[in-house]
């Protein structure tokens, strides 16, 4: 069954805006959600600035039975799974369980309920340790607990491949939508901003240590060394084509194209995978590289992970041959939720046409991009790739395209 499948319905949690509109408002406008960090203290640590997310209160939209349950990712997660599902103008209870189903991504699992249960145990005894524990940390909580609270009984599970896993997650929705589910709720929520998430964080080498939030996340900028790390994400609706044209659904876009790859051995002196990904996106979706109207970078901010996903668009597209847009540098790198959260703002772009900016950044020449500035770019929105990789050679693509293309 090649069914097109389509999103539906979006739910977003970001450090510049909660909630689809505020988060598209924030966006539009430069305002950043980079900051030094609150949930803790973060002297001691190199790197001390983050995209955390302000004004989120779990009690004002959860029952009260599922706060000692669950890590605030996955709070997050079911929030936005709401979220998504009421833009859709999906009312689950309303629709046959084994209909649904739920993949999401994750990159770390529930670290900080994990720490306070690591405290208890080493501080009280192994009795003070929440029975949670067993589930609540870990990588599949957030598709588990979606599709508990929704009766959402059809295929689920969940994808871990650091940063590209958002998008693996989506391109896993389409297979089973392909094969006659009728609706899958897929993204991410990431959110691991406490000390032992932070440290492992730390141990990849890739955090940015300045102390500026509008110097600290650069891509593609002489000025780069690293990333600012944040939480957030975001979980959409996939539905088949026909079943949203049948109940007269809202469409925003079409998955239309998708490819994976890894990264040859470092040292090996082979081609990165990333370009092989770009191109066998391209083709998985019909489209050729002229028709695409933006590209979502990665972004990586640093420079010789910068220098390759330009090398790859430049031999996708042609030397400035693609408007490229980052607007990760107001949210930091969501982890396994960048993705769909670039995913919502291509769908949005396409709905408003007008791309999003890239803040703060001074883009190198050297890199031959046509990168979007300080400010929204006004342009016909019509298709879009966006790109993900993971750390140690992920590499994940995805080729969006407008309702009406």
């Amino acid at each position: 069954m090649s069914t097109p499948t389509v999103v539906t319905g979006l739910g977003i949690a970001s450090p510049n805006g909660l909630g689809t509109q505020d988060f598209w408002a924030a966006t539009l406008n430069g305002k950043t959600g980079l900051g030094r960090i609150r949930s803790f203290a973060p002297e001691g640590y190199p790197a001390r600035l983050a995209g955390e997310i302000d004004g989120f209160d779990a009690k004002e939209h959860l029952p009260g039975r599922l706060i000692p349950q669950t890590d605030r990712m996955t709070r997050l997660a079911l929030v936005a799974a709401d979220w998504a599902l009421a833009d859709a103008g999906v009312a689950p209870d309303d629709l046959a369980g084994f209909d649904m189903g739920v993949i999401t991504a994750s990159s770390s699992g529930g670290f900080e309920f994990g720490q306070n249960e690591l405290r208890k145990l080493w501080s009280l005894g192994s009795e003070h340790v929440s029975a949670y524990q067993s589930f609540a940390w870990f990588y599949a909580v957030n598709s588990g607990q979606i599709s508990i609270r929704n009766g959402m009984k059809g295929p689920s599970g969940v994808v871990v491949s650091d940063q590209a896993g958002g998008l693996d997650a989506v391109a896993q929705a389409r297979r089973q939508i392909r094969k006659g589910t009728k609706l899958v709720v897929s993204g991410s929520i990431d959110a691991s901003i406490c000390p032992w998430g932070w440290v492992a964080q730390l141990a990849s080498g890739r955090l940015s240590t300045g102390e500026d939030p509008e110097t600290a996340y650069l891509p593609f900028d002489r000025r780069a060394h690293g990333h600012v790390p944040g939480e957030g994400g975001a979980i959409l609706v996939t539905e088949s084509a026909e079943a949203a044209r049948a109940r007269d659904a809202k469409v925003y876009g079409e998955v239309a194209g998708y490819a994976a790859t890894f990264d040859p051995r470092p040292g090996s002196d082979r081609e990165p995978g990333l370009r092989r990904a770009m191109e066998s996106a391209l083709a998985d979706a019909g489209t050729p590289a002229e028709d695409i109207d933006v590209v979502f970078a990665d972004a990586a901010a640093v420079p010789e992970l910068d220098r390759v996903e330009a090398e790859a668009l430049n031999a996708v597209f042609g030397r400035g041959g693609v408007p490229v847009t980052a607007p990760k540098t107001m949210t930091g790198r969501l982890y396994s939720g960048a993705a769909p959260l670039d995913l919502a703002a291509a769908f949005l772009s396409m709905e408003q046409g007008v791309i999003p900016p890239t803040v703060n950044v001074a883009a190198d020449p050297g890199h031959g991009l046509d990168l979007v500035g300080s400010e929204p770019r006004t342009a016909p929105v019509r298709s879009a790739m966006v790109v993900a990789r993971g750390h140690a050679g992920f590499n994940s693509v995805m080729v969006v395209r407008s309702a009406d293309s």
